[in-house]
């Protein structure tokens, strides 16, 4: 999410300079803008523009690019975000895009090892686009899987999987996502144009940064701080050492408000006050006031109405599992009834999709790119075994049956089409509605198996995020004008780097069943509850909780179709789902720490819009990369030293 909101003030062609050399982006004539709005060229206007593009805009012969500096730095930035991505979804249930914090990062780094070693050469900006692509597999395509699916198979089973069935699963589904989307790149990018703006974005920061514009350079050095400001207020919260406890150096990790309401302790709800945590401030300037605003409006209607009613009905048997034991469940199919029903309304951009694949695989006059682009025969290679090894995965991992491991891959296919299209014309990766695809779909062919049901849809949803990710990142190569093979090599490399960081992360920050339920996971809570509710039926609830769920989804399809049709008068006044629904599976310091960051955000932006347009986000994103990696690296710490305790 910190890739969707970039500013772009100060934004203009990088140039060539003393500092920085064999930076020229090439300039292009009106008529071929690549920032025009998308649409379906006829085949001669298509060749034109192909041409133009390539002998005005492409300088992937003649500028670095697929360097080993840029694959060890995006590789080893990418390594860093995954694990923070892993501590934002088990804490808020969301993963936050990394390629502009990578990119602002590497530029930084870079100058300053200069500074150092002033022999070494500038990093050219195909260089760091390289870096972007393979920082943004690395950070964000490879855990789609781990907080989710598989937290929910451990909080279901009490028992962790192996190693050496979750990096090869967790490697496979991501390599799988990088080589379906190839296809959809040429149809989607280069002839339709669609818009992809976070991959717009990142062209645009670093085009801002290589031509050395001040405010991009302050904009850098704001995120570098922010990211060292939330690693500290993490470190201070999250923190235990003895030395550190010594010095007191501690902030608390709660302040908590003390209230009863109909006779019921509030206090002993989950988390019910403030957590001071630059990481929920941060994601609450992210999303905005809207999303902010209906999360703590939620919250208050759950802990100051329907909590209590609950407890003295007898629903809940303590205040503390108001959650986990009730509100799960409406809160869950709130935000899947809207993600289905808003996937739903998308119908026209589902047929796009298959009708431009169509279109594709038609072919058509020899390509002039066909030195620039991924191969058909590279696809041919990295798709078949790569189906092999996914199937026989789930055949021997988990006793998904051929059949039914081939079908998760027939259907990841279409299904990643669609989120790529989803993706390129909105910025939004319905992974959500994705993986309930698959659930649903396996609920009726494998009814009984919650195992079934919770891997073959992890499968969908890692391919599905992967590939929307190669290809914003391929748009900013093609605005740049980068080399896709150069592209998709660092990308896939960048998935190597990923897995091989996220899967031990995941054991040291979560050993146990126990570790996990301490974080209260969101989204591994959803993933289970679904499962559950699939497959077992919902009799098992309680009476309250299959009415909430009725009312939650009910809710979600209402709001949904209000957002896409309601007057612009009356839209504006509308709650979010997603806010409303994830203020029912977060603690009530979630949504208060989300609204405060909103409240900062719009406050600053009235006091100076120009000043808040720029610095918001970057400062946010630093806030939320800094304290996410120090928790993690904190978690795991304590983790290990409990497990070599008890040794």
């Amino acid at each position: 999410m910190t890739d969707k909101e970039v500013n772009e003030n100060g934004a203009g062609g990088a140039s060539s300079s003393s500092e920085q050399p064999h930076l020229e982006v090439r300039g292009e004539e009106p008529e071929f803008d690549l920032h025009g709005p998308p649409g379906l060229p006829s085949d001669e206007e298509f060749e034109k523009r192909q041409l133009h593009w390539l002998n005005h805009v492409y300088q992937g012969d003649h500028v670095p690019q697929l360097t080993l500096r840029a694959i060890l730095m995006g590789g080893i930035l990418g390594a860093l975000m995954s694990v923070s991505n892993l501590y934002t979804t088990l804490k808020v249930g969301w993963s936050f895009g990394v390629a502009i914090t990578a990119c602002v990062l590497s530029y930084v780094i870079w100058r300053t090892i200069r500074m150092v070693v002033p022999v070494l050469t500038p990093m050219s900006i195909l260089e760091n686009n390289c870096m972007q692509s393979a920082a943004s597999a690395a950070g964000y395509s490879t855990g789609a899987t781990i907080g989710t699916a598989l937290g929910a198979l451990l909080l279901i089973t009490g028992q962790h999987m192996g190693w050496q069935v979750v990096l090869p699963w967790t490697l496979v589904s991501a390599s799988l996502g990088v080589f379906l989307a190839v296809p959809m790149k040429r149809q989607m990018i280069n002839r339709e144009r669609l818009t992809f703006p976070s991959g717009v974005a990142a062209a645009e920061t670093l085009k801002s940064l290589y031509g050395q514009s001040k405010e991009a350079i302050s904009q850098a050095y704001s995120l570098v701080g922010a990211l060292a400001f939330g690693a500290i207020t993490g470190f201070l919260g999250k923190g235990e050492f003895a030395w550190q406890m010594a010095m007191k150096l501690k902030l608390p990790e709660l302040i908590t408000f003390d209230l009863k309401v109909a006779g019921v302790d509030v206090g002993k709800m989950p988390a019910f006050g403030f957590e001071p945590s630059a990481l929920l401030v941060g994601a609450g300037m992210i999303v905005g006031m809207r999303v902010s605003l209906s999360m703590l409006l939620g919250a208050c209607l759950l802990y100051l109405y329907f909590g209590p009613q609950m407890v003295n009905l007898g629903q809940i048997p303590e205040p503390s599992k108001l959650i986990k034991s009730w509100a799960l469940w409406p809160g869950t199919a709130l935000l899947v009834a809207s993600g289905l029903t808003s996937f739903a309304l998308q119908w026209k951009t589902i047929v796009k999709a298959f009708s431009s694949a169509s279109m594709a695989s038609k072919g058509g006059k020899e390509d002039p790119l066909a030195r620039i682009e991924v191969p058909g025969h590279w696809l041919l290679w990295g798709i078949v075994p790569l189906a092999i090894m996914m199937v026989a995965l789930q055949y021997l991992a988990f006793s998904i049956s051929i059949p039914l491991g081939i079908l998760s891959i027939v259907m990841s296919f279409f299904l990643a089409l669609v989120a790529c299209r989803a993706t390129g014309e909105t910025d939004i990766t319905p992974i959500g509605p994705m993986g309930k695809i698959t659930q649903l779909t396996y609920a009726i062919l494998a009814p009984s198996n919650i195992t079934t049901n919770l891997m073959a849809a992890s499968v969908t949803a890692n391919i599905a995020s992967s590939s929307a990710d190669l290809l914003t990142d391929l748009k900013s190569g093609y605005l740049l004008g980068a080399n896709a093979r150069k592209q998709f090599i660092a990308q896939f490399i960048g998935v190597f780097f990923g897995s091989l960081a996220i899967v031990p992360a995941w054991y040291l920050m979560v050993p146990t069943k126990e570790a996990l339920e301490k974080f209260n996971p969101p989204a591994a809570n959803m993933w289970r509850a679904v499962a559950e509710a699939l497959v077992k039926g919902i009799d098992y609830l309680p009476e309250t909780a299959r009415i909430g769920l009725l009312v939650g989804a009910t809710i979600g399809i209402v709001l949904s179709v209000l957002e896409l049709y309601a007057p612009p008068k009356i839209k504006k006044f509308l709650p979010s789902s997603m806010g409303l629904g994830l203020s029912w599976v977060v603690p009530f310091a979630n949504s208060l720490a989300f609204f405060v960051g909103a409240l900062i955000a719009m406050i600053w932006t009235r006091v100076s819009k120009r000043t808040g347009n720029l610095y918001i986000i970057p400062v946010a994103s630093g806030a939320v990369a800094g304290e996410s990696l120090v928790c993690a690296i904190i978690a795991m710490i304590t983790a290990a030293a409990a497990l070599g305790g008890g040794h």
